[in-house]
């Protein structure tokens, strides 16, 4: 077994005022050439949204673009004549493809947003654009990690071109699980949104990311009552 620990005071940090963005991996301005990315797995953006502020219209090409709100909610518009507003227990995926352009904003006057910006590169390039949301009430299970994101159209969750699978944890204090890892090859980064776990054996804590590979199975507890999403991707670009 192999790993990487990125704990969260060693991220990459821009506060722009409107835009408070933590970086688990090297952008924008944050630059460190040992944390480009894990696997295929290229940004973790933990973004806070001040009211009434947003992300103008800008382009993507040929990436997966995942969200998921942690705390109120964003409005969504984009070249393909989507509009919708995401919210705290929705994931939205992009497949930006062969272009995109998007804006995102937070339309609240008396409170901010916070989500998580996440980026996969594609297992094939210059696909159609593609939008997609769903709200993963209808799939979350407590003490338990349960899927929200994968390679096929007709699993659980939304799907993107890439032979990744993401579940999200809300786990209790004491409570346990064990991720079995899909495909060969893989590695999965596990990154803490709440709570304090154990991971094979190692502690994180809140907003810290751990990456494993050469294993085929993650052992997780809880410390505290918790909340862990756990990124399965491919280890080769």
């Amino acid at each position: 077994m192999k790993t990487v620990i990125h704990r969260a005071e060693t991220r990459g940090h821009a506060n722009h005022g409107w835009l408070n963005s933590y970086h688990t991996f090297s952008f924008a301005n944050y630059y460190d050439r040992d944390r480009m990315h894990f696997g295929v797995l290229r940004v973790i953006n933990d973004d806070r949204v001040e009211p009434g502020m947003g992300f103008g219209t800008h382009p993507h090409e040929n990436m997966e673009i995942i969200s998921i709100p942690l705390e109120g909610d964003l409005e969504h518009k984009d070249s393909m004549g989507n509009i919708a507003i995401i919210r705290e227990g929705d994931v939205q995926v992009m497949s930006a493809g062969t272009g995109i352009t998007h804006s995102e904003f937070n339309k609240n006057k008396d409170r901010v947003v916070k989500f998580l910006q996440i980026w996969v590169f594609p297992n094939k390039r210059s696909v159609e654009p593609r939008y997609d949301q769903i709200s993963i009430s209808d799939i979350a299970k407590e003490n338990e990690f349960y899927q929200i994101l994968s390679p096929n159209k007709d699993e659980k969750g939304v799907w993107i071109h890439q032979d990744a699978w993401f579940h999200l944890g809300n786990f209790e204090k004491g409570r346990s699980d064990i991720y079995n890892i899909k495909l060969k090859g893989n590695g999965v980064y596990a990154f803490i949104i709440d709570g304090d776990v154990e991971i094979n054996g190692e502690k994180l804590n809140k907003r810290d990311g751990m990456g494993i590979w050469d294993a085929d199975t993650l052992d997780v507890k809880a410390l505290e009552n918790s909340r862990v999403l756990l990124m399965e991707v491919p280890m080769d670009r």
